[in-house]
């Protein structure tokens, strides 16, 4: 009999802790998550919003992407802390360094996804995610880049050219209420990469509570194109439950008077 799939609801699929080392020695923690009993179509490396504001590897999109996109859509999920960020799965290494040193985290994942041998490896960027996909995604191993809510804080108009000169497929997953970056003005600012794609989401939030079935659709409709969208909303077989009560803490709220940090004077 068929159930619903609902926010914490794990399809199976074969998942496996990781750890990812970067070219300046630190260790950081991760999980790859594969379909159960095929090869996947697709991978994608996700990249954590803010850490410094609750962002980690199980913000809630990237949790669901884990849990459901290896049954539903055959794509391999890797997950993984930026340096300085912890999450159930543990702590990664280092400290928080604003998108600077960051770019050794985003090359670990790709090198990771290639020495796994996971096939058309796409980046899935959110918020601070998107600033390090524009900034250091753009690695010859990677297929194209989608962005969830970029608010342009830290990238620089010099990696939007980069972009806009390597020609990789670039989609802009823009919600109508964004705190940062609203669509009209993100259309302005991607204009800079004439192929970028911006999709506005009619009355989305920055952080897609509520969402994140819309947005996996969208990323499935580019990740693999061969897979019927919309994901189907019930499953018909074994599932198991997440603890949705893990992340209390880690709510808007409970950050809404940290400052946001900016980038360091001469990182652009």
């Amino acid at each position: 009999m068929s159930a619903p799939i609902r926010a914490n609801s794990i399809l199976p699929a074969h998942r496996e802790d990781i750890e990812l080392h970067t070219a300046d020695g630190l260790t950081l923690v991760g999980e790859l998550a594969r379909p159960l009993d095929s090869d996947p179509v697709g991978t994608l490396v996700c990249l954590h919003p803010l850490p410094t504001h609750g962002g980690m590897m199980d913000s809630h999109v990237f949790r669901k992407a884990a849990w459901r996109l290896p049954a539903l859509a055959g794509i391999a999920v890797l997950r993984f802390n930026t340096r300085g960020t912890s999450s159930v799965r543990g702590a990664s290494e280092g400290t928080f360094s604003a998108g600077v040193d960051e770019k050794y985290d985003v090359a670990a994942a790709i090198e990771y996804a290639e020495f796994a041998d996971l096939p058309n490896i796409w980046l899935l960027g959110w918020s601070f995610g998107t600033d390090l996909t524009l900034m250091h995604g753009l690695d010859p191993a990677v297929a194209g880049a989608i962005l969830l809510s970029p608010p342009l804080r830290f990238s620089q108009a010099e990696h939007l050219k980069e972009w806009a000169a390597d020609g990789k497929p670039l989609t802009a997953i823009v919600p109508e209420f964004d705190d940062y970056l609203r669509p009209a003005q993100a259309a302005e600012r991607f204009a800079a990469v004439p192929h970028a794609e911006v999709l506005p989401v009619p009355g989305g939030k920055h952080l897609w509570v509520g969402d994140a079935e819309k947005v996996l659709d969208e990323v499935v409709k580019r990740v693999a194109p061969g897979v019927e969208v919309p994901l189907p909303r019930t499953w018909d077989g074994p599932m198991e439950t997440g603890d949705m009560n893990a992340y209390a803490d880690r709510t808007t709220s409970a950050f809404r008077e940290v400052p946001m940090p900016t980038a360091p004077p001469g990182s652009e």
